[in-house]
């Protein structure tokens, strides 16, 4: 028998902005270059532009189409495969991107009983109001928010030309952040092992 702690844990950096010019996948591949760095983890970079969801949803009791059905079919067997998730949002008008609801909206079982971290950028707040309304969504889709977040505030003063972040307490708060991820995932792994989650 594999012991589950051998196991790296799937985690699926998800990118929620998907605007022309957005700064989320500079945020996400320095999220992804922390989780590479241990061995407890290993990272599934899920772009909404690459990986783009229907923006309408069909009508209540109606089968979707077959290219509805090939557009959710390239997202939710990754969503399904995670162990775990983080999530990379800006903040738009005190809250988080249209295209991330929707990419959350998609979805259901995927998310059950799977501990969800935060990465957020933005002016002064950071992102930090986008990801309070987050976890109110994702508990209602049954998943469990991390305490600890990575805040950028004012995201453009901290990056360098290379994408490293010039701000060494982001380094400090990743670390606190993936540890609580890491042992929330392990812990809700093995527990859905013993016996199924029950909805």
């Amino acid at each position: 028998m594999t012991d589950s702690k051998s196991t790296p844990l799937q985690v699926a950096v998800i990118i929620g902005s998907t605007r022309n010019g957005r700064f989320g996948p500079v945020v996400a591949d320095w999220v992804i270059s922390h989780i590479d760095q241990r061995d407890d983890m290993v990272a599934d970079r899920v772009d909404l532009v690459e990986t783009p969801l229907p923006t309408q949803f069909p009508a209540f009791g109606e089968a979707p189409s077959e290219e509805v059905q090939e557009m959710v079919g390239a997202v939710a067997p990754r969503l399904t495969a995670a162990d775990a998730f983080i999530v990379v949002t800006p903040e738009y008008n005190h809250s988080f991107p249209a295209p991330l609801k929707n990419a959350i909206d998609w979805h259901n079982e995927q998310w059950h009983a799977k501990p969800v971290g935060f990465v957020s950028y933005g002016g002064i707040a950071g992102g930090l109001r986008a990801v309070e309304q987050l976890r109110v969504v994702f508990a209602e889709v049954h998943a469990v928010t991390i305490r600890n977040t990575v805040s950028f505030h004012n995201y453009g003063d901290l990056f360098d030309a290379n994408g490293k972040s010039t701000d060494p307490t982001s380094d400090v708060a990743a670390k606190g952040m993936l540890g609580q991820l890491a042992w929330w995932g392990q812990t809700l792994r093995d527990a859905k092992r013993t016996r199924p989650y029950a909805v």
